[in-house]
């Protein structure tokens, strides 16, 4: 990192998060950002050489309530092809499609003021929290209850390496990410109850694979559920964590006066 902020045209700063998580990563970045555009990307993922310019055409628009997001591709051909995104239409997230990977955490960007507005990241979710994951979703979620847009593009693209390569590990993080998605049901039940909606239509699409209906991902044979049960998994591990008291961030502010983009990941 020294080695590439030493030849960067763009100012790099490269920070020490003790705290375990990718939620307390983003945070951590999100605290220290000193740009108008946040931009978040993971930490095995590369960007495309076009990206920032992409980015800056998007931006151009003058619009800035909306959390965007881009194309996500496989970046090694070895790896199976999964925490992907590769639709060819721009749109928007609507409560009939479920927000989990409409705009992936690892390719999201985002005005300033936006964050200022929604807040931190829920240190609860994501990789290496007590919910494993969503912690991405749950940001959308909020984004949508203050009545911004979130928006896909298929371009601002970028590669994900993520090293999967075998049906064990793609199963675990299919299971990672429901159990994090049924903590978010819970937490946002009374303002988003779409969200329970799309838990009802997971468990009918399981009880219709029962009778020889199709399964989630036929290709990857992942299961409608695992989806069911680590939905319920994870509600109940958040209501103990809200039952414990667990608080849900660490106090930390977007600073306002400050001016540079942010990249934050973390395993």
């Amino acid at each position: 990192l020294s080695r590439v902020a030493a030849t960067s045209d763009i100012a790099l700063t490269a920070i020490s998060e003790p705290r375990p998580g990718l939620a307390a990563a983003r945070n951590a970045g999100l605290a220290r950002a000193r740009g108008r555009v946040l931009v978040f990307v993971d930490d095995d993922c590369r960007l495309d050489r076009s990206y920032l310019a992409d980015l800056q055409r998007h931006y151009a628009s003058g619009e800035k309530w909306l959390i965007r997001g881009g194309r996500v591709e496989i970046g090694d051909a070895r790896d199976l092809p999964f925490t992907i995104k590769r639709c060819d239409k721009r749109e928007r997230l609507t409560r009939a499609v479920h927000p989990g990977g409409f705009v992936l955490g690892c390719n999201m960007t985002m005005h300033r003021d936006v964050a200022a507005r929604i807040g931190p990241f829920d240190e609860r979710f994501g990789a290496g929290g007590a919910l494993r994951s969503a912690e991405d979703t749950d940001y959308l979620v909020r984004a949508m209850l203050a009545g911004m847009a979130v928006e896909y593009v298929p371009d601002m693209t970028i590669f994900h390496h993520h090293g999967r390569r075998d049906r064990k590990a793609v199963d675990r993080l299919h299971r990672d990410y429901h159990f994090g998605n049924g903590a978010l049901c819970l937490k946002h039940f009374r303002r988003a109850p779409f969200l329970l909606r799309h838990f009802y239509w997971a468990a009918r699409a399981a009880m219709r694979e029962l009778a020889g209906g199709p399964r989630f991902d036929s290709d990857l044979r992942l299961s409608h559920w695992p989806i069911v049960l680590m939905n319920l998994a994870g509600a109940a591990k958040f209501l103990a964590l809200v039952l414990s008291g667990r608080p849900q961030r660490q106090p930390r502010r977007v600073q306002e006066t400050t001016e540079a983009s942010a990249e934050a990941g973390a395993r």
